[in-house]
């Protein structure tokens, strides 16, 4: 695992500080999610050395010489959050000629889904700052991270209607409108509370705690989990959520 004041934009260093123990043109960078408010956020970092001074990109890392790509994606999200326990996916490798100014670099870009109540941010000692951003009100990200975050959603679009992953993003026990708002976040649209309810009930996926909300200054709501099996077997064979 790599020390917090080691993480870093693995392209960003202008003295070009590459570590012994890693590879020269190989990188990894991760599209961290969470959802807090109902908005679908990414952690960026703003760093201070290099080309990347005071500026904000995704976070990532250089790849060990003994390490395959997703052992060094899960290392960068697990030193970067906090959180163990995660959905973990990969993206795509993002490798034009020029992508990165100095010299050829390739990235292989993971996203993972996160429970912000899980979150616990390390801070190294080469970012100004790392912080959460609405993905709908991005800043000016350095190299070709926009282009990065902006094919990750249109693929999470696709995943969320045939796959259960927006799930990984819920405490164990939630409401229906933190689903749903999941699923608005997303697929960027506003969803009608009747049908959707009717057609992830149809799924048989979620079971009724018969609890409620505790502490909330609004109407209590019922609380769900989702079937362990159920949730295994939309994994593996998947599902078409129309909308």
């Amino acid at each position: 695992m790599i020390e917090p004041d080691k993480l870093l934009a693995p392209e960003m260093d202008k003295e070009e500080y590459l570590p012994d123990d890693c590879m020269k043109n190989i990188s990894v960078d991760n599209l961290i999610f969470a959802m807090e408010d109902g908005k679908l956020k990414v952690l960026l970092a703003k760093y201070k050395q290099g080309i990347a001074t005071n500026k904000w990109g995704l976070i990532g890392h250089w790849v060990k010489l003994d390490e395959d790509l997703e052992t060094a994606a899960y290392r960068v999200v697990t030193q970067a959050t906090g959180v163990k326990n995660f959905h973990l996916d990969q993206l795509a490798a993002f490798g034009k000629v020029n992508r990165y100014p100095l010299r050829r670099i390739v990235t292989v870009v993971y996203y993972s889904l996160v429970r912000m109540e899980e979150v616990n941010i390390v801070q190294g000692e080469n970012t100004l700052e790392v912080a959460w951003f609405d993905v709908k009100t991005l800043p000016e990200l350095i190299f070709d991270h926009n282009e990065i975050v902006d094919s990750c959603l249109s693929h999470l679009k696709y995943k969320v209607r045939h796959e259960p992953i927006g799930f990984s993003l819920l405490p164990e026990k939630f409401t229906l409108l933190q689903l749903q708002e999941i699923y608005e976040a997303i697929l960027d649209v506003k969803l009608d509370k009747p049908n959707f309810r009717r057609k992830i009930q149809k799924m048989n996926l979620l079971i009724n705690c018969k609890e409620k909300q505790k502490d909330v200054a609004h109407r209590a709501a019922t609380l769900y989990r989702f079937d362990i099996n159920v949730y295994e077997k939309l994994k593996d064979f998947g599902f078409n959520f129309e909308y």
